[in-house]
């Protein structure tokens, strides 16, 4: 079946449930009128459907190769970016300075899901170039920024980011990659990097690694790990890809999924770097990349969940087996209430999500336009449920794709499971959905909920006024909210970190089980209480909302009782 990019999904979300115009009323984002965000998502939504698409399953049965030291990427792959770049679709919210078209995070972020959807593997690559513009940007200096910056926003030149080493994953401190001066003002960098998203392409003229690694004099852990810029090519006088630097592709992880980027481990021997922001502040300069990132995967895990949704939909309406008592029916699987059930959920959800993601991207716009330190607290609260949440309902759609389509969803023909595979990582990406409400529960509540409790103010106040019009809707809304209320409160209330830490992921997922149910309110609202939204709310909050008490249950438990498990009864 064809890939349709949800546009007009986008387009109601922007309009009626997080309030777009609010970013486009400032002066930094006045540009992005209606009119040219509604123009920006169709065109977006095209380039998906017909050139981003019909790579999908190439990507995945051909894959990635790493050949004499060359990696190769799957037919079409070159040919596609090529387009994607043209478009101006890796540059959308960069820095007009240097080429870009300076839209919202919003539009962005828009456009990343819709491409996700259509082929992770290849959005992959500009998703990383994306995050290392961004990094540039706020932390290179003014000679980096001319050379790398135009390269990086036409596409001519693409990014990634290493971190991870072998014994080094989510502990990023334990990294054994140095870095010595030259006496020039670059960097010789040593040391192996693990798990790298595109690596290496066949397709742009340079790639531009940004690598952690410490200085002789950094400190151990992550205070003393710093930040380079370490090109495959070594940019000439004219800033054109020169002599290749000290570095290769060792090999190519093989991988669940996502077969068409190639996924490298690099080896560096040497290799000529520059250095990113200050002296052991490597690590800072490097978060600027992954916050909007998480942000990234979080969309990345709606978007293949997206497919996967769209594929079960299309099967279940032609799929003919068994009989249901449903008078009228179309006379296929979708007839099934179990059937029915599965692809509800899976719409209801991925709504919830996107909902969810949009709301920290609008606020992250806010942040940036206006400066407010509550904007820019909202937007950090909201990134890890956005990561998390997202990943997770991707992978539950993805996976209730397969049972949607029986035994063909396990036949990798039909094509289902590869959703599954595909969308798997983005739970692990850019740290684990754990170390996310981790941090949920610990940094973004060290205002002692402050944050937190605007948001709830929030939702309680939009339920009261949906109770005229939807009172058998909203007043299940506000009773959820105020349950966590007390929630957070109890985590603020806890001294030892591990009490909130061992309810940390259902306090995040209950914390987004409630988010969404006000998102799918505000849609009802929206609407103006008709339409397929509105019954699609009445079905999230009464059969899914119900889910938030059981959650925030185990919230408030606290760690005895796990730790009331010894590690010999675990092995017992």
């Amino acid at each position: 079946m064809p890939y349709r990019a949800p546009v007009t999904d986008y387009q109601f979300l922007f309009d009626h449930v997080v309030d777009l115009a609010t970013v486009t009323a400032t002066e930094r984002f006045s540009d992005a009128d209606k009119d040219v965000t509604d123009a920006i998502l169709t065109e977006a939504g095209r380039m998906c459907e017909e050139v981003m698409y019909p790579l999908q399953r190439v990507g995945d049965l051909t894959g990635s190769v790493l050949e004499n030291g060359v990696v190769r990427t799957p037919k079409g792959f070159a040919e596609a970016y090529g387009q994607i770049a043209e478009g101006g679709w890796i540059s959308t919210s960069a820095d007009p300075e240097f080429g870009g078209m300076g839209l919202p995070h919003s539009i962005t972020t828009a456009v990343n899901e819709m491409m996700s959807g259509a082929c992770l593997s290849l959005q992959l690559n500009p998703l990383m170039t994306q995050g290392q513009i961004e990094a540039l940007e706020h932390h290179a200096s003014d000679e980096i920024k001319a050379t790398y910056l135009p390269k990086l926003v036409t596409g001519e030149w693409a990014g990634t980011m290493n971190l991870t080493e072998p014994q080094a994953g989510s502990d990023v401190g334990a990294l054994n990659s140095k870095a010595e001066p030259n006496g020039d003002g670059s960097y010789a960098i040593t040391g192996q990097k693990i798990f790298i998203t595109w690596g290496d392409n066949d397709f742009t003229g340079n790639v531009c690694h940004l690598v952690l690694a410490r200085l002789p004099d950094g400190a151990p852990g992550t205070k003393g790990i710093s930040l380079f810029i370490v090109p495959r090519n070594i940019p000439d006088a004219s800033g054109e890809p020169g002599v290749a630097n000290s570095l290769k592709v060792v090999s190519l992880e093989h991988k669940l999924g996502i077969h068409g980027s190639p996924t490298a481990v690099m080896q560096y021997d040497g290799a000529t770097g520059w250095l990113i922001g200050e002296p052991h502040d490597g690590m800072r300069a490097m978060f600027t990349m992954m916050n909007n990132a998480r942000l990234g995967v979080g969309c990345q895990g709606i978007g293949v969940g997206e497919g996967a949704y769209q594929h079960a939909l299309a099967y279940a309406l032609e799929r003919k087996q068994g009989r249901t008592p449903v008078e009228g029916g179309t006379g296929t699987i979708v007839d099934h209430a179990d059937v029915r059930r599965m692809l509800a959920t899976m719409r209801a959800d991925l709504f919830a999500a996107r909902a969810i993601a949009m709301a920290c991207a609008v606020a992250i716009d806010m942040s940036t336009a206006t400066g407010d330190a509550e904007w820019k607290a909202r937007a950090a609260f909201l990134t890890p449920i956005a990561k998390a949440f997202g990943t997770d309902t991707g992978i539950a759609v993805a996976e209730m794709g397969v049972q949607v389509h029986g035994g063909m969803g396990f036949i990798e023909e039909t094509g289902a499971a590869q959703y599954a595979r595909d969308v798997r990582i983005t739970s692990i990406y850019e740290g684990t959905n754990g170390i996310q409400s981790m941090d949920l529960v610990g940094r973004k509540l060290m205002d002692g909920g402050e944050a937190a409790y605007r948001l709830l103010d929030e939702i309680e106040a939009h339920a009261e006024e949906a109770r005229a019009t939807l009172p058998e809707l909203a007043e299940p809304v506000w009773e959820a909210t105020e349950t966590l209320r007390e929630t957070t409160e109890w985590l603020v209330a806890q001294t030892d970190m591990n009490n909130r830490f061992a309810g940390s992921v259902p306090f995040l997922k209950g914390f987004a089980r409630i988010l969404g149910a006000h998102y799918h309110l505000r849609a009802a609202m929206g609407e103006e209480d008709k339409g397929p939204r509105t019954k699609l709310a009445r079905f999230y909050i009464t059969r899914m909302l119900p889910e938030h008490s059981g959650l925030l249950s185990q919230a408030v438990r606290g760690a005895e009782d796990l730790y009331a498990i010894s590690v010999e009864d675990l092995g017992a």
